[in-house]
């Protein structure tokens, strides 16, 4: 686990503040304290990895506002979000506005552990398909207008008889492009350069 990932605890009641710090440097979790949602909003964007853990219900901004303008600024950090007992409802809310998980007070001290570990799991994964889908797509402006046109007709399934036809070349020019779009594009196989294509299309 990276130093940097760091557990940011909201919560207006110092109490709990202070006892889920004490819990996660006890366990070995880099964590830093605020008070509302709005001072968390302030640090930002230095704070910008790790995980949030947040009551859903505070003053100003409640956990599922900072869930909301998180998302609109671009921020992928995973959410934990802590809610007192009957707020069920609002917490299967927050768990469709993107939180991991959420965790009835009083919880146990390791299932919360085990919900940050989650967490920060996550946002590690989330960051190698983020590194990933950026390498691809460097990858992908490389080529060139008629190379990404061969590409197309790959991913769409179409022979490099079909995609000659189409483009109004021969078969063998198709079959030195599609060559070139595997070097650059660095598949070994042409199922691993339309596994490529394809996380670009589903990422948008």
């Amino acid at each position: 686990m990276s130093a940097s990932q760091v557990v940011h605890v909201i919560d207006d009641d110092i109490d709990v503040r202070q006892s889920l710090a004490f819990l996660l440097s006890t366990a070995g979790l880099p964590v830093r304290v605020h008070d509302s949602a709005v001072a968390f909003l302030e640090a930002l964007p230095a704070a910008d990895d790790g995980c949030i853990v947040t009551d859903v219900r505070m003053p100003e901004i409640d956990g599922l506002e900072l869930q909301r303008r998180l998302r609109a600024q671009g921020n992928s950090m995973p959410v934990v979000v802590m809610t007192g007992h009957g707020d069920v409802a609002l917490a299967v809310e927050a768990m469709k506005a993107g939180a991991v998980d959420f965790i009835e007070k009083p919880f146990d001290d390791e299932v919360l552990l085990a919900a940050i570990r989650t967490a920060l799991a996550q946002r590690n994964s989330t960051r190698e398909r983020g590194s990933q889908l950026d390498e691809i797509r460097a990858r992908m402006k490389l080529l060139s207008e008629r190379e990404r046109q061969v590409l197309d007709g790959l991913v769409a399934g179409k022979p490099n008889k079909i995609i000659a036809y189409e483009l109004g070349i021969s078969a063998r020019t198709v079959e030195i492009y599609r060559a070139n779009v595997m070097t650059k594009m660095q598949a070994d196989s042409l199922s691993h350069l339309v596994r490529m294509a394809l996380l670009v299309t589903a990422a948008g």
